[in-house]
């Protein structure tokens, strides 16, 4: 996460209950699913009618309809531009997306998120207006080989490049030692969080408290010194 992703989440509305997504691939249907399952009003659309009867069919969505985004007055009628919040998910179709980004920004919609396919896919979304671009195909695979070279750490939460919040498996080399003993901060610059306890996770641990083989920690700090972890 940088500075302008974290400008622009809190700029997000809290009390916007409606999301528009525009593209009914895997990518914008697992959008639209979450959305919906989690009690909001989402309209989707998709220029394959059979996409738009699926998702219907299916119930991942409160309505959808069959449009070329690439026609603002068919958006417009749609009602597309009067969302505060609407997700292009057409990432695979470079063209279709920044025309359809371009149009529900030239139409004042607040906030527009935008999938990209590649870099310069991402430098042109951004040039059109779009106020947040994602990369679920580069974000995943950078996730998978992090799992692959270091699998002791279960979740990770970038800050910026070099900082992060991870989720590791209480080393065996700490196995039994106190917080207070295993000395995170002057061994490895790095500070603890919380320690799990009975599936549940102890914030702030007291310095008396025993680490155990198959638990789970939680610590932040620089991602070269938590490459240093015994893990």
């Amino acid at each position: 996460m940088n500075l302008s992703s974290l400008k622009f989440f809190r700029s997000l509305r809290q009390d916007n209950h409606q999301f528009a997504v525009i593209g009914l691939g895997r990518f914008g249907r697992s959008v639209c699913s979450t959305l919906h399952n989690l009690g909001y009003q989402v309209l989707a659309t998709d220029v394959d009618e059979k996409l738009v009867s699926e998702a219907l069919t299916e119930e991942i969505v409160s309505h959808a309809v069959q449009l070329d985004s690439t026609e603002p007055a068919a958006l417009k009628e749609a009602g597309i531009f009067e969302f505060d919040t609407v997700i292009v998910a057409i990432g695979n179709y470079i063209q279709e997306s920044i025309i359809t980004t371009l149009n529900v920004k030239e139409a004042g919609v607040p906030h527009v998120v935008a999938k990209a396919s590649s870099e310069v896919h991402r430098k042109l979304l951004k040039r059109v207006g779009a106020d947040h671009v994602v990369f679920p195909e580069y974000e995943a695979g950078c996730a998978l080989a992090r799992t692959l070279t270091k699998p002791s750490i279960l979740d990770r939460f970038d800050l910026d490049p070099d900082h992060s919040i991870v989720e590791v498996i209480v080393p065996d080399e700490f196995h039994g030692k106190t917080v207070s003993e295993i000395q995170l901060r002057n061994r490895y610059g790095l500070n603890l969080l919380a320690v799990s306890q009975d599936g549940k996770f102890k914030i702030n641990p007291d310095t008396t408290k025993r680490l155990e083989r198959g638990s789970a920690m939680v610590v932040i700090g620089c991602n070269k010194d938590i490459n240093r972890l015994p893990i």
